[in-house]
């Protein structure tokens, strides 16, 4: 990952309700939920959660697909595991276990699709 893209999900995650809306969509998993149920769960206007529902989404932490009517988001679990381990890739200079994480946990993501 690079700076910048890092820069650009954590400024997506300092907001309040966008906060409110990552943790909810990390609890319920990759099923993910309607913007719509979102919102209501969280008491905020619907046009109001789309709008951070789409700011995280091009910061690249959620995903959306229409489903008739509704947009549904989940969260990039793949993307989230990218920026959890460029924040702990010099931990406790390189060496994790300091920090009380097992070396293997934060390793660099190999694959198609590594930011």
């Amino acid at each position: 990952m690079k700076d910048q893209d890092a820069v650009s999900a954590l400024g997506a995650l300092a907001q309040d309700d966008r906060l409110a809306a990552f943790r909810l969509l990390m609890a319920v998993g990759p099923r993910g939920l309607p913007s719509g149920t979102v919102a209501e769960r969280l008491d905020i206007q619907p046009t109001r959660m789309s709008f951070h529902l789409t700011t995280l989404e091009r910061a690249g932490l959620l995903s959306a697909r229409r489903d008739g009517r509704h947009i549904h988001y989940a969260v990039n679990f793949a993307r989230m595991k990218n920026l959890l381990t460029f924040l702990m890739e010099d931990c406790c200079g390189n060496n994790p276990a300091v920090c009380g994480f097992s070396a293997e946990e934060f390793t660099k993501p190999t694959g198609v699709g590594q930011d």
